[in-house]
């Protein structure tokens, strides 16, 4: 390594967001009543772009939290504003929270944003973004998604009926165009312009029933051309492709990751690109390990590809309260520090890692 923080969090936690001024934001999934929804200040060593040496402060400071009475198991910052929109179960309704002012160490709910016949569905995957206004693009099921404008609750668009498939992800990929992934890896575009038109990109290859997928795009791309946006799907059992979206009868890449055991389900599954680094993302949820690959050279042989570094400091932590080895519960990538990353495990464990740079293009 580089650099290595860690922080212990007082339950489990599987959502790490970047928020204004570089705060990180994360939230509690335990199944009883309170919940944390933390904003920290990261180590002064994060806050420049620099790497600046030894640093006396070299741990994670609360600036402000609030409790969630719900398990919350997706969280985004809306942009532009100071407003964090949270999903969890029993169903598929939202949470909106204002993160208090500087005179107050408060977040603060306000009034949650329903959702036609959300009772009785699963929680809703979220994704956001302010290009007109601050928008939320929601759904549990790829015929519930709709975007909803935060501020004045308005429903600015509805998905066409396109089946009822359940979704393990959702983006924007510019203000007009949507990206959504089902659970059984089916990638579907859509255009808030043509409200009855929902298009499949490309299906996965041939893969076990129970099979289960994710997708990643990548991080502040919106305003970029789709061409530019190549997208990354993991399988639970480790398989990854890379799409390109202009051309979706074959696969730019495909490789097998060097997991230990296919994962229980697509939970925890996380796969993202890396924002200010060529060619290189990670993975997580099948243990306590976080992978970075460098694919540049990657082909569509689906053999196993080599990790250029495996980060393997949630696994030595010990067994959490279930008597259960740590499981990585999400990662994140810095936006700046091109091999900086962040990444949680379900003993409630918070690290920020640097690791040395290889020989190679990474």
């Amino acid at each position: 390594y580089r650099d290595l923080h860690t922080f212990e969090l007082q339950a489990p936690t599987r959502l790490i967001e970047w928020a204004r001024e570089s705060r990180v934001c994360v939230a509690g999934y335990g199944q009883s009543d309170g919940n944390e929804i933390l904003q920290l200040i990261p180590p002064p060593t994060l806050l420049t772009k620099e790497t600046q040496g030894l640093c006396p402060e070299r741990d994670f400071k609360v600036e402000c939290g609030g409790f969630s009475e719900r398990p919350v198991y997706s969280l985004k910052y809306v942009p532009d504003t100071s407003l964090l929109i949270t999903s969890g179960p029993p169903d598929s309704s939202l949470q909106v929270w204002q993160v208090s002012a500087e005179d107050s160490d408060v977040i603060k709910s306000v009034s949650p944003i329903a959702t036609e016949n959300g009772t009785g569905q699963s929680w809703a995957k979220i994704a956001t973004i302010s290009a007109r206004a601050p928008w939320v693009l929601h759904g549990s099921r790829l015929d519930r998604v709709q975007i909803t404008e935060v501020e004045s609750r308005k429903n600015i668009y509805t998905a066409a009926s396109g089946g009822s498939e359940e979704l393990s992800g959702l983006a924007f990929l510019d203000c007009n165009t949507l990206l959504l992934c089902c659970t059984t890896g089916q990638l579907c575009l859509a255009d808030i312009r043509q409200p009855q038109s929902l298009v499949e990109a490309m299906s996965v290859p041939s893969a076990p029933f129970s099979e289960q997928w994710c997708m990643g795009t990548r991080h502040g791309a919106q305003g970029l051309e789709l061409s530019s946006q190549p997208v990354a799907r993991l399988s639970s059992r480790g398989l990854l492709t890379l799409t390109d979206l202009r051309k979706t009868s074959e696969f730019l890449a495909l490789a097998k990751a060097r997991v230990p055991s296919p994962a229980s389900g697509v939970e925890f599954l996380c796969v993202s690109w890396a924002p200010a680094l060529e060619g290189c993302l990670a993975i997580s949820g099948f243990d306590g390990t976080v992978h970075v690959y460098d694919m540049q050279s990657w082909d569509s042989s689906g053999r196993e590809a080599e990790p250029i570094f495996v980060h393997k400091g949630h696994a030595f932590g010990g067994a959490g309260c279930s008597g259960d080895p740590p499981l990585v519960t999400v990662h994140t990538w810095h936006l700046q520090k091109p091999r900086t990353l962040l990444s949680a495990a379900s003993d409630g464990s918070l690290h920020v890692w640097d690791w040395v740079q290889p020989c190679g293009k990474c």
